[in-house]
């Protein structure tokens, strides 16, 4: 009977929620759920658009000629779009053949897409099935879906507040972070397909365009590889369905014209792509150094990275690289010099700062370093650049800095996260050391306090002293005196002992406490 009371209770608010939370869609002109409010879409792709760039290689601008020419033909679909937002266009310097949209009408299209296309029309085709998306709130459906997957708990406390689903916005904006390039579902990409032809068709494009862009990602993705997969067949995966599809509605689109012209403009495309299409194999050359230098093959990387440079002398991208091989190869005074360089080229990427940060730090120059550490984290955060301020930290003396720098890149999972970890632990175990031992308390048959000590932090300890005690009001009442002597490893519990008892019953234990006062000393291990 409770079951279904709350099944009732969940039902009936999901059904008020929908009730009060409905819109038509301005492109499709179906009437949908509406839990995100626009609001909350232009705060979430605003707030998410600099770091997803960011972290997708950052902006591209050693052509500005490239990425004023996108900016154009996107705002000529923007105009024609059926829903009115701040539309940005962005072109990414990164390989990957990808594009995307972020709430709000935030849109990035990645260097690696350009170079694959052949026409104006089908770069509109491009910005056009993205400006769908936005328009149409894809995105916000999805996050609509997440909001909702997580229960009545998370709609009670929507419902609850004093202006409508504002209680959404913190989860909404968490879950915003990861959609750049997430895959839509399968109405979505046929909706964005159908409307961007539409919206091409009024801005005087070819829809056919949208034809021949499927043709191209369906030949392509025959021997795709991974950078592929991550890319835009991963959240925008072609077919023969979808060529056809568009075939289909492209014909339809066009047959009402009456000799009307339509613009594809390969000529165009060409022209104004010229500098890019020329810098291609330079960027194929940096693709090859970076997988080299994964390998350990710093000299290979070195040589890749003056290829490329030979090519294009402007690419920021080509100097870090010439700088991470340089740094392999225990040069690091000619390694700063290259980072300088991608700084001076780029001075708005992270990971030029953090990657100059670690050559100054490495020739003892924190001051500096530090200032590039900070720059880089208000571009984007990352574990490297708290764990090296961590450290410098540390250095000088400022324990307390330290932690506070260590525990946020702790947080990260990778190795410069478990790195952190360790080292916090070795920092803040003298003045907390109940944050890494948990202390519990239970009775053994004969009704006497034993202690359960569990060893919380990621490498063993040894000598774990600690006190048992009786509450008195707001007061403590030292009973006995414990210490664990032997090692304890990482994740493991000891019992121990004490001779405070018999008590009567098991509810007398709450009178009782048990504190973790001080830990001999940590094990190192092995990083």
């Amino acid at each position: 009977m409770l079951f279904n009371f709350r099944f009732v209770a969940l039902f009936s608010l999901l059904f008020t929620l929908a009730l009060g939370g409905c819109a038509v869609n301005p492109v499709t002109g179906k009437t949908e759920l509406n839990l995100v409010s626009e609001s909350q879409e232009l705060a979430i792709g605003a707030k998410q658009y600099m770091p997803s760039r960011q972290r997708q290689g950052g902006d591209y601008v050693t052509d500005p000629r490239v990425v004023a020419y996108v900016k154009s033909v996107g705002e000529k679909l923007a105009r024609v779009a059926d829903r009115k937002l701040p539309y940005e266009f962005v072109v990414l310097n990164n390989s990957t053949p990808n594009a995307w949209a972020l709430p709000g009408g935030k849109i990035a299209v990645n260097r690696g897409l350009l170079t694959e296309l052949h026409s104006e029309a089908e770069l509109a085709a491009v910005l056009g099935h993205e400006i769908v998306h936005a328009a149409a709130r894809h995105g916000a459906q999805q996050l609509q879906r997440g909001l909702l997957m997580q229960g009545v708990v998370a709609i009670a406390g929507a419902a609850a507040s004093s202006s409508q689903h504002r209680g959404l916005a913190t989860t909404a904006a968490s879950i915003g972070s990861a959609l750049a390039g997430r895959a839509y579902g399968r109405d979505a990409e046929r909706e964005a397909d159908f409307h961007g032809m539409r919206y091409m068709l009024r801005a005087g494009y070819d829809p056919q365009a949208a034809v021949t862009l499927q043709e191209i990602f369906v030949r392509l993705s025959k021997n795709r590889d991974a950078s592929w997969l991550s890319g835009l067949f991963a959240s925008h995966p072609p077919s023969r369905e979808r060529v056809e599809n568009n075939r289909r509605e492209a014909r339809a689109l066009t047959a009402g014209l009456k000799g009307r012209k339509v613009f594809v403009g390969a000529k165009t495309y060409r022209r104004e792509m010229a500098g890019l299409l020329r810098d291609k194999p330079a960027y194929e050359a940096f693709d090859k150094g970076v997988v080299a230098l994964k390998k350990g093959a710093a000299r290979a990387a070195l040589a890749l990275a003056d290829e490329a440079l030979r090519i294009q002398p402007r690419e920021a991208l080509f100097f870090s690289l010439r700088g991470d091989a340089l740094r392999k190869l225990d040069r690091p005074g000619k390694a700063l010099r290259a980072y300088d360089r991608a700084v001076e080229l780029n001075p708005d990427y992270f990971a030029f700062h953090v990657d100059r940060g670690l050559a100054l730090r490495g020739l003892g120059r924190d001051a500096r370093a530090q200032q590039d550490f900070t720059h880089s984290i208000e571009l984007l955060p990352t574990a490297t650049a708290y764990y090296a301020l961590g450290r410098m930290a540390a250095d000088r003396g400022d324990e307390a800095t330290a932690v506070e720098y260590l525990r946020v890149a702790a947080t990260s999972h990778s190795r410069v996260g478990r790195k952190a970890k360790a080292e916090l632990l070795d920092l803040d175990l003298e003045q907390h050391p109940a944050r890494y031992i948990q202390a519990s308390l239970a009775l053994d048959r004969d009704g006497y306090l034993l202690v359960t000590l569990r060893n919380a932090g990621s490498k063993p300890m040894y000598g774990i002293s600690f006190t048992v005690g009786w509450r008195q009001g707001r007061g403590f009442k030292l009973l006995e005196r414990g210490r664990y002597a032997r090692t304890l490893k990482a994740g493991r519990k000891a019992t121990i002992s004490t001779d405070i008892g018999p008590l009567r019953s098991r509810r007398e234990l709450h009178r009782y406490h048990v504190q973790v006062e001080s830990v001999d000393s940590v094990r190192r291990v092995a990083l």
